[in-house]
């Protein structure tokens, strides 16, 4: 990885420190320790200073603390550089004329900038001071120019254009993980070695927050996205290490306009899914053609997983869960809120769709059951048996899972058996069509009450003196009573076929 810090501060190296207005400093020894970083400038004349520095001091002294001895000046230098210390500054003329040659080998030997100051102590850490508070101010200035950036990419580009933005801004990689800590957009893009700590920190975070993961050679942030409930997603940051403060800021900048841009995504797939679902709604009610389901609104390719779960859960929560557990195939499911239950109709993956059918319901907290649809006129038969499924038990249970089911569904033939309805149920369509009345649903209503007139009739809603003269022309219209048991038997199967045999058989190919 290649790391150009564009909004990075810059750091104030002791080769910088000499050249700074005012300064008077001339190099004595340790020429390989010009790049070294000066945080402070810091006057101490102790023998040991060490404990009480903390890195990055150029320490300035007149020499009462060096030691007498040359292995104790030895030891004076090398402890200063073993604690990270920018350099030594001395002003000659004072306690000593010149620096004696043991402290020079050493900074020659380790690295360490010895100089000869000729500006007041006092000046130079005011001008040190100064330095780091106008790079603090011209870094902020840098940091709001990112920022300014981040939020024109964002309404140019969207998700891709922030993460772009943020990746150039702070020299580093950028990553958008789903709530399950799987990658949904990179920049650059492909798989990169960081990518895999990345999502150990998403999935092992809590359900909101922010971590960092600092080797000494990378620093990978991590932070959740959202304003409540859980994460829309995680966003993951790779920048050189140490990280530094911008980097921290623009993460968090990247990590607001992300949230704002997955919440207005998820408001448009929410209102889309309740326009699709209302076209769903109206096919299950009978209002609605599959045919033209399939014309008014783009759906994926069969085989369907049907999924009723038993809540009516509002289609924002039904949506948002369906994105968690399937991913970018949300985008062409269907998703219905009815009275009692919520219908999902899922393009059924690789792996079947019986997996992802239990998981949504898990994630609501509601029993389930799930059946295979073959094309879209099997829907209304699906969500019918899948309903009757949720309806029996406490967890999740699909039709294949349920031998009897399977099996039967398995010894018809689909075109068959809509065959042998049609012609079973044919006297009394047309009888229907030409004189009107409702001879179908009365002798299904009959039959599924075992032929007790009063259940019947009160399940249709009519007078059982009315259930008499239709089933009365029932009869006339078939040509045979219906006391027959081989006719009964054929009319009950004729409108039971679609209840008892659940659809998801595939179409024979010749």
């Amino acid at each position: 990885m290649q790391y150009a810090l564009q909004a990075a501060p810059m750091a104030l190296t002791v080769a910088q420190a000499m050249t700074l207005p005012g300064m008077r400093m001339r190099l004595l020894a340790g020429r390989a320790g010009l790049t070294r970083v000066v945080r402070w400038a810091h006057v101490s004349e102790l023998a040991d200073p060490v404990p009480w520095l903390r890195g990055g001091e150029l320490v300035m002294a007149i020499g009462l603390g060096l030691p007498a001895d040359p292995a104790g000046r030895h030891a004076y230098v090398e402890r200063l550089s073993g604690a990270g210390c920018a350099g030594l500054a001395f002003a000659l003329g004072e306690a000593m004329t010149a620096v004696p040659e043991e402290v020079l080998a050493a900074a020659d030997l380790h690295g360490l900038p010895v100089l000869e100051i000729l500006t007041p102590f006092i000046a130079v850490t005011e001008a040190v001071a100064r330095w780091h508070a106008d790079e603090r101010v011209r870094g902020e200035r840098r940091v709001v120019a990112a920022q300014e950036a981040m939020a024109r990419a964002a309404l140019l580009s969207g998700t891709s254009g922030i993460l772009r933005a943020l990746a150039e801004h702070t020299g580093g990689e950028s990553m958008l993980l789903d709530p399950q800590g799987k990658p949904r957009a990179a920049t650059p893009a492909g798989e990169r070695p960081w990518h895999a700590r990345a999502r150990e920190m998403a999935e092992g975070a809590a359900r909101r927050s922010a971590g960092v993961l600092d080797d000494g050679i990378e620093a990978v942030q991590v932070q959740s996205l959202g304003f409540s409930g859980p994460p829309t997603g995680w966003l993951a940051v790779c920048t050189a290490s140490p990280l530094e403060w911008h980097a921290r800021m623009l993460a968090n900048q990247a990590a607001c306009l992300l949230a704002m841009e997955l919440l207005g995504v998820r408001a448009s797939r929410a209102k889309a899914h309740a326009q699709r679902g209302a076209l769903l709604a109206a096919v299950l009610d009978g209002r609605l053609s599959p045919r033209q389901l399939g014309e008014l609104c783009p759906v994926a390719d069969p085989p369907y997983e049907v999924v009723v779960a038993r809540a009516a859960v509002p289609v924002e929560t039904a949506a948002e869960v369906l994105e968690e557990v399937v991913g970018d195939a949300a985008e062409p499911a269907l998703v219905c809120s009815r009275s009692e239950h919520t219908v999902f109709v899922l393009p059924e993956g690789p792996e079947g769709g019986r997996r992802r059918g239990a998981e949504l319901c898990a994630r609501l907290g509601v029993p389930g059951g799930g059946c295979r649809a073959f094309g879209l006129d099997e829907l209304p038969s699906a969500v019918r048996h899948a309903a009757a499924l949720a309806a029996r038990g406490d967890g999740y249970a699909h039709v294949d899972d349920l031998e009897t089911s399977a099996l039967l569904r398995d010894a018809f033939v689909p075109e068959a058996a809509h065959r042998f309805s049609a012609a079973a149920l044919r006297p009394l369509r047309e009888y229907e069509a030409r004189h009107g009345g409702d001879l179908v649903d009365t002798v299904r209503a009959y039959l599924e009450a075992g032929s007790n007139l009063e259940t019947a009739a009160r399940r249709l809603g009519v007078h059982r003196n009315t259930l008499r003269r239709r089933l009365a022309v029932a009869e006339r219209v078939s040509g045979r009573p219906l006391t027959d048991p081989g006719h009964r038997l054929q009319l009950w199967l004729a409108v039971s076929l679609g209840d008892l045999v659940p659809p998801g058989r595939p179409a024979q190919t010749s």
